[in-house]
């Protein structure tokens, strides 16, 4: 789940918690979870891994449907069923996240089976994050067969479209792309939780002695390879309830986008927009680096987005930051600032594909028919985004997609209808304060198979004075 924060388990252990306990050591209850009733003549006793599925296969049952982003419906279905634990949520968010990432090759698996493939579906993600024991009670004689079955087969025969579940045709565009098995193979693996300070609070080193001297020390924190700001947490951590959260020293934000942030190099006094400001994340560190001085501008269309944001702004102590909600076509804010910015990030609405370790619903969502519309809209942001820049300003261009026709050709695109525009070494920019970071520019291409991050692209582009 898109680095989605848990609640804390409180002290009384809900009836599938408890029963667990049992479950792992192989067998059923041996009599029934606290609060729960005996089994009545001719019931069924309670056994965790058959509630576990079903609750598995309610949640693929929406989510399948393809009508909200998977991490949206997982939320929805959790805040309806509170009493679950902590490692209860975590099992079933974890078990849907697996169906999502291999749905094509458990597919493809569950054709060999009986009755409703989603309850298959549901058994194979379960496979993958509890003990075999465990699932095996809650299991029907034939399923056990079944997944026998599926567990002795030797999966490199297989396509690799079948294999790591892709659609065909972003197997074809993936193809075309450097050391396209690694990149694969990596995007189907979950992510990390990457945090990261504010700078105007906490230094980092202060920070992760905070980390490993509390309970946070069973994340395992470390800084991040790259960004001077960025802490990595393995697991899930219910950071949004620990103090250091709640006032503002850190917030959850990928390493990628820090880096991002990094590549605006942000001065003080500064006029700056964040022209696709989202929820945020960018907003705060280019504030923050900025000093809380001069204007900076958090641009989106959707007042929805701008509204998650206020808290974390709030948060955060900064005062140089300008939420506006503004419209996609013919904005007049937007007209009045023709020309004043310093710089202007452009972060466009793109497939996502790079950020598949944690949204793999993302390369089901996505078609070829979605990738042009994004494309149109991508080119329409960045010519009105332009606008805005300053003689001598910088307009930072940058996706979370590392589909060429998302990056290099929108950029150069742009160059050849803008030769008011010349394109910097982002590369180097970003080593300036990434020191660790060393790149092959013109362009930033963060890849998760070799860098660790999500999937991020980044181009800088200068605009020139007139001359006198």
């Amino acid at each position: 789940m898109n680095n989605a924060e848990k609640p804390r388990r409180g002290r009384e252990r809900n009836t599938a918690t408890a029963a667990r306990d049992e479950a792992r050591r192989g067998r059923a209850p041996a009599r029934p979870a606290p609060g729960r009733p005996a089994a009545g003549p001719g019931e069924r006793p309670f056994v965790l891994a058959a509630v576990r599925i079903e609750q598995v296969r309610a949640v693929l049952g929406e989510v399948l449907q393809w009508e909200f982003p998977a991490d949206a419906v997982l939320s929805r279905w959790l805040k309806a069923h509170p009493k679950l634990g902590v490692r209860d949520r975590g099992e079933v968010a974890e078990a849907v996240y697996d169906v999502l990432r291999n749905l094509r090759r458990y597919r493809q698996f569950a054709e060999s089976g009986a009755g409703p493939a989603t309850r298959r579906l549901a058994i194979l993600g379960l496979a993958a994050v509890m003990d075999a024991s465990v699932l095996d009670a809650g299991l029907e004689e034939h399923e056990r067969h079944w997944l026998a079955h599926v567990r002795s087969l030797d999966v490199r025969g297989l396509a690799r479209a079948v294999r790591d579940s892709l659609p065909d045709w972003l197997d074809e565009k993936l193809s075309t792309l450097e050391d396209p098995d690694a990149l694969i193979q990596a995007l189907n693996r979950p992510a990390p939780l990457d945090l990261r300070v504010n700078p105007m609070r906490v230094e980092r080193a202060e920070m992760l002695k905070q980390l490993r001297s509390g309970p946070a020390l069973r994340y395992d924190p470390q800084p991040t390879p790259y960004s001077p700001w960025g802490i990595r947490m393995q697991g899930r951590p219910p950071v949004n309830r620990w103090p250091m959260f709640e006032k503002g020293e850190i917030e959850v934000q990928d390493e990628g986008s820090q880096i991002l942030a990094a590549l605006v190099a942000p001065r003080r006094s500064e006029m700056i927009i964040d022209y696709c400001a989202g929820a945020g994340g960018k907003t705060l560190l280019i504030g923050a680096l900025m000093r809380s001085t001069g204007r900076l501008y958090a641009f989106d269309v959707s007042a929805a987005r701008l509204a998650r944001a206020k808290p974390r702004f709030a948060r955060s102590g900064l005062s140089n930051i300008v939420p506006v909600v503004i419209d996609p076509d013919n904005d007049q804010r937007v007209k009045r600032l023709r020309g004043k910015a310093h710089r202007v990030l452009v972060d466009a609405p793109c497939s996502g594909l790079g950020t598949l370790r944690r949204n793999p619903d993302l390369k089901w969502r996505q078609h070829p028919e979605s990738l042009a519309a994004l494309k149109e809209t991508q080119a329409k942001i960045l010519a009105q985004a332009a606008r805005c820049v300053a003689p001598g300003g910088r307009l930072i261009y940058a996706t979370c997609s590392i589909l060429p026709e998302e990056n290099e050709e929108q950029v150069k695109a742009f160059l050849a209808e803008n030769p008011e525009f010349t394109l910097l070494d982002a590369a180097k920019i970003a080593a300036d304060r990434c020191e660790n970071l060393t790149l092959q520019g013109p362009f930033l291409n963060m890849r998760p198979d070799r860098h660790g991050t999500d999937g991020f692209f980044a181009a800088v582009m200068e605009r020139s004075k007139p001359e006198n």
